[in-house]
């Protein structure tokens, strides 16, 4: 195994290695589309298995991909710190329901068809979740501050293992479904999923491959789901769904300030290194499923 493991190594600021690791079984939960097998494989929703699109850590140059991320820091820009913190405040699917809520109103989704487009959409992004979280406490592969011991991020780095990005994983889920739904947006829906996931880099949380590896599993995951519910038929034996194909000026990006669109004080407090806060002591924390 030639990358340093999660568990075994301390955050920068910090004197033991993690031991309030968040969700540590979310890998073993039930999804709703695929299908959560005993040996921490899945299977699509017809029971074949699914090979996952995801490269083994094993075959990544972490030294390398830690240069790129210290390259990042040492010279970020003030919009990308805000980008970093406007994706980097609250759970990852904060971010996305706005997006979804704007493609309903935007293209007039009739009340029974926008209910069925945020179940299945939010569900989807409940499946990445699951295989992203298997994979994490699968492979164990340590975060950029555990490589470096002076890193200090933009974000406060999660208490969970680094790959894949679960912020990449569901962009790239929520991605794919979107886009079956509203194809008239796919340029725009990609461009949020790619922000998405870069940010999670600008942040200092994370590897570059952990986001590119996460957007490629996400797509196909997503790819996946919506394909299955794209075969769904009504009493008529009609396709059940609408796909809205003409372009329009809706605007999905994150607000020109970076403001949240849904405001919240959440805490600061951060027991690793993070530029210009201060550090609170190292005590263990009630686990959340942050990314």
């Amino acid at each position: 195994m030639n990358y340093l493991r999660w568990n075994e190594h301390p955050y920068a600021g910090e004197r033991h290695p993690p031991k309030n690791g968040e969700a540590p079984h979310a890998g073993s939960w039930v999804p709703f589309f695929l299908k959560n097998n005993e040996d921490g494989t899945f299977s699509d929703p017809n029971g074949r298995l699914i090979r996952l699109n995801i490269t083994h850590p094993d075959k990544i140059n972490w030294e390398k991909q830690l240069g790129r991320v210290e390259d990042v820091l040492e010279n970020i820009t003030n919009e990308q710190i805000d980008i970093a913190k406007y994706y980097g405040t609250g759970v990852a699917t904060k971010q996305w329901t706005p997006v979804i809520d704007r493609l309903i109103d935007s293209y007039g989704v009739s009340a029974p068809h926008a209910a069925r487009i945020l179940a299945i959409t939010e569900a989807a992004i409940n499946d990445a979740f699951i295989v992203a979280w298997e994979l994490k406490y699968k492979w164990l592969v340590a975060r950029p501050n555990q490589y470096n011991q002076n890193l200090e991020p933009i974000l406060c780095t999660p208490r969970h293992p680094t790959y894949p990005s679960g912020h990449a994983t569901i962009a790239g889920c929520a991605e794919e479904v979107l886009s079956y739904f509203f194809p008239g947006a796919k340029g725009k829906i990609h461009t949020v999923a790619k922000t998405n996931a870069i940010s999670r880099l600008y942040g200092g949380v994370h590897f570059p491959v952990d986001n590119d590896e996460g957007l490629k599993l996400g797509r196909q995951l997503g790819r996946i789901i919506a394909n299955h519910v794209g075969n769904q038929v009504d009493n008529r034996n009609l396709s059940i769904d609408r796909h809205y194909s003409r372009s329009n000026l809706v605007d999905i990006n994150p607000p020109s300030d970076y403001q949240q669109v849904i405001p919240y004080e959440f805490s600061e407090e951060c027991q690793s290194l993070v530029k210009n806060m201060n550090r609170t002591k190292e005590i263990p924390r009630k686990p959340k499923l942050y990314i």
